[in-house]
């Protein structure tokens, strides 16, 4: 591309320019001017904006413009060619006008291309956020399920706990109850073997009442250790019941706060007012649990608590049958010791009333045998003076008391004179100690069966008073602890 009329190699001819990149257009000195034009794909700053200009710098009017009002310029002055604005060919016009269509439609095309997936994506992700929030939404709703089995299986054990720990200590103030019934009989069997040590001599006997005394005694104390150990198992297991049920009321609550929570989170809808922004939540992660060990947790206490229970059902049955076993043997053993004080009260009644018939006897012995003596004494005074000191001394050596009364070598002599004198008085003297040694005989009998009638009557006054003390004894609803 040339001027007209010009060399091309003037000074004002500028360079050739580029059909596909032209360089911009020279500022006018006219009020006049021109659009920046670029090519497709020429990034500019502010390419993307259709409405902004390209900003042209305006210079000052030559004075050569002042004498051509009408903006030619002139022909004949070469020096100023260099301030014409550039030329270019029909062709740069065409093609110029070729690439700005192509550039647009490929604009329009990619701006197109975009919308359409920028819809699509929009769609898209319009969708599957739709679809997260369902799913969500609905393993929240599988979660609150899940919290809400488990609460119904808590609560339904909570409530079997609290009954069976109930149930048990039932069972343990039973238990109570049968030791204090026990202690009584315990002490009135103790006060009998305390009081039947009042017994004198020969009945301070081991008899069958003392050994059924002491057997009960013992029953008493091993069946009070029994219950007691009972009780103490079950406070261990009270402790474990307690235990198991602390654990599940944590786990309820826990739950009950957990379905409140998920509830609450999945009432929450796009238009809830409680919503907000909670930047970087989804990074603290400050879950201890998964749903296995979740599950596991709350299952856990369930198999601990139905095996608190499973115990306590087995301490209840073993305290039944130990309060039954118990019972039926303490009164087993109270029938068998009454008996044997029957027994033994018919028997004392029996020798004393034995007694008290050969006391009779005696008696009327020793009342005949005085006469009798009364009667040898008289015949024996009736005999000569002489044989009076004889006689008198032996009637004096008859006096000595009990172990004194000997046979000693001055009584043979007495004997032997009073033989020699008279045998008639001897077989008198002979007769007379007879009958008061029978009379002595029969006297040491009378206190002895006098004595033996004292013991009987003391031994049977003794086991009368045990069989009033043991009038009573604990009924079986007692014994088993419901009164």
């Amino acid at each position: 591309m040339e001027f007209l009329g010009t060399t091309q190699v003037a000074s004002y001819c500028g360079t050739r320019k580029s059909c596909l990149f032209p360089d911009p257009a020279p500022t006018s000195t006219t009020k006049d001017t021109y659009q920046s034009y670029y090519l497709p794909g020429y990034r500019h700053l502010s390419s993307w904006r259709p409405s902004l200009l390209h900003k042209v710098v305006s210079v000052l009017p030559s004075s050569a413009e002042l004498f051509s009002p009408t903006g030619r310029p002139p022909t004949v002055l070469p020096t100023l060619r260099s301030a014409l604005h550039s030329r270019y060919s029909t062709r740069d016009w065409h093609h110029a006008n070729m690439v700005q269509l192509k550039g647009s439609e490929a604009s329009r095309y990619w701006a197109g291309r975009l919308n359409t997936d920028s819809l699509r994506l929009m769609q898209d992700k319009d969708q599957l956020t739709h679809q997260m929030q369902q799913d969500s939404s609905r393993n929240l709703g599988e979660r609150i399920t899940n919290i809400d089995f488990w609460r119904s299986e808590l609560a339904y054990e909570l409530e079997c706990l609290l009954k069976e720990t109930q149930a048990l200590e039932t069972a343990k103030k039973r238990l109570e109850c049968a030791v204090g019934e026990i202690q009584g009989p315990l002490k009135v069997a103790l006060e009998c073997l305390y009081y039947r040590e009042k017994r004198k001599e020969i009945d301070l006997v081991h008899d069958d009442v003392e050994k059924n005394l002491m057997k009960e005694v013992d029953i008493y104390k091993d069946c009070q250790e029994i219950l007691a150990k009972l009780a103490q198992r079950i406070n261990h297991q009270l402790g474990i019941n307690r235990d198991a049920q602390h654990a599940l009321e944590q786990d309820l609550s826990d739950k009950n706060s957990a379905h409140f929570i998920d509830m609450k989170c999945f009432n929450l809808r796009n238009t809830s007012d409680s919503i907000n922004f909670y930047h970087g939540v989804e990074k603290a992660d400050g879950t201890v649990s998964v749903p296995a060990t979740w599950a596991k947790f709350s299952e856990d206490n369930v198999r601990c608590s139905q095996h608190a229970r499973a115990n306590s059902v087995k301490l209840r049955e073993d305290t039944e049958v130990a309060l039954e076993s118990t019972s039926e043997e303490l009164w087993n053993q109270f029938v068998s010791t009454n008996l044997a004080f029957n027994r033994r009260i018919a028997e004392v009644a029996d020798a004393k009333n034995k007694l008290q018939a050969q006391l009779a006897k005696v008696l009327q012995e020793i009342f005949q045998t005085e006469d009798t003596i009364m009667l040898l004494e008289r015949s024996i005074m009736a005999k000569e003076y002489p044989l009076k000191v004889a006689q008198t001394r032996l009637e004096g050596r008859t006096r000595r008391p009990n172990i004194e009364l000997c046979r000693d070598a001055p009584q043979f002599q007495l004997v032997t004179e009073v033989y020699t004198i008279d045998d008639t008085l001897q077989t008198l003297k002979k007769h007379l100690q007879e009958a008061r040694d029978a009379l002595q005989m029969l006297l040491h009998n009378k206190s002895k069966l006098e004595h033996d009638i004292s013991v009987k009557a003391n031994s049977f006054f003794i086991d009368k008073k045990c069989m009033e003390m043991r009038k009573t004894f604990p009924c079986t609803p007692r014994l088993i602890g419901y009164i």
